[in-house]
């Protein structure tokens, strides 16, 4: 009799799925459970933690000034990272090898040490500073613990994001179309306008939702570097956390503040699909 030979595949996907399943549940599923369960049983069991977040005009100053910020982060990032995935994916392999390892070096460093990196060269004593003093600018205007300093270091921790997403959609765009439409007629600019950016517009569709969701979250950068009247929900939760010690207000914030990033998800999904958003928007 000849023996059946054993294959995973064969065995279907789910006992391969298995070990991935038990590890999300475990680690992510079962604490957010608990948190949940927190927002509506501390102090007491109810809904009262969601209503005063419906009655503060602090917690919704906060969630204007998450999304604004968000904003502001996601459109530089896309500013900065658009010419240098152009750049990467256009160039010669020498060069784009070189552009996208100087990227990727950012994801080999924690963001509470480029944090820390941003306080050394952003303080009063940092390089910075000094240089406005050279250039006769005297006092140098307060760059840390401001705005500006926290937009400035939650920009350049995602532009690495936002430069993937758009390089991976830029190096399947043919460069004959571009090519044909300047035979034509179309002049260089209005080629790039009328062909290549609206083929890239996928990349930056899929960058700009993962900055944009990545940053409703950020805790560290906003906390050290940007200013107390700018706090971020991030912030927030923190300090009912590590200083009021109010588990199940900041559980009821988290709550909301993953109610938001799934809306964010389920909008994206309505309009683009969540498959494009992980296959780096291929067709």
């Amino acid at each position: 009799m000849k023996q059946r030979s054993f294959s995973p595949i064969a065995e279907g996907p789910i006992p391969l799925m298995a070990p991935a399943a038990v590890f999300l549940a475990v680690l992510f599923l079962v604490p957010l459970a608990y948190v949940g369960w927190m927002s509506v049983s501390q102090p007491a069991l109810g809904l009262q933690n969601f209503g005063r977040l419906l009655h503060s005009g602090l917690f919704a100053s906060v969630i204007y000034q998450t999304f604004r910020t968000a904003f502001l982060v996601t459109a530089l990032a896309l500013l900065f990272a658009y010419p240098l995935a152009y750049a990467a994916a256009n160039g010669s392999k020498r060069f784009a090898t070189f552009l996208l390892t100087v990227v990727a070096l950012s994801f080999w460093t924690s963001y509470l040490v480029r944090t820390y990196a941003w306080m050394v060269i952003l303080g009063n004593q940092g390089p910075v500073t000094a240089l406005l003093t050279w250039l006769g600018w005297d006092p140098a205007p307060k760059l840390l613990f401001t705005t500006f300093s926290a937009t400035l270091a939650m920009t350049h921790a995602l532009i690495p994001f936002m430069t993937m997403s758009l390089f991976s959609v830029m190096k399947r765009i043919d460069p004959l179309h571009v090519r044909a439409a300047e035979s034509l007629g179309a002049s260089p600019l209005r080629a790039f306008v009328a062909v290549y950016l609206p083929l890239s517009a996928p990349g930056i569709v899929n960058g700009c939702t993962l900055v944009f969701i990545t940053c409703l979250g950020f805790y560290v950068m906003p906390v050290l570097l940007g200013s107390p009247r700018d706090q971020m929900i991030a912030g927030i939760i923190g300090d009912q956390i590590e200083q009021t010690l109010d588990f199940g207000l900041g559980s009821a914030i988290s709550i909301v503040l993953l109610g938001l990033t799934l809306a964010v998800y389920a909008l994206y999904n309505r309009f683009f699909g969540l498959d494009r958003l992980w296959a780096g928007g291929g067709r």
